[in-house]
């Protein structure tokens, strides 16, 4: 499980999708508590089915919140 300070989320850039690791990704079957940074890299957005490069952080590194 990821440190605190890594469970920041990300959104995509295609639709919109926030990805939230305090709610994983039921229809991906990722449980909650899984930081972006260690899902699969075969991971697809649940909506538009973008990959992980699609999204960017809402905070945290990389992030215009910082």
């Amino acid at each position: 499980m990821a440190n605190p300070e890594e469970m920041w989320q990300c959104q995509t850039t295609n639709c919109g999708c926030i990805y939230d690791p305090d709610r994983g990704d039921r229809k991906g079957k990722v449980p909650k508590g899984i930081g972006f940074n260690e899902l699969p890299d075969e991971w697809k957005c649940p909506v538009c089915g973008g990959g992980k490069k699609c999204f960017r952080p809402l905070a945290g590194p990389g992030s215009t919140k910082g």
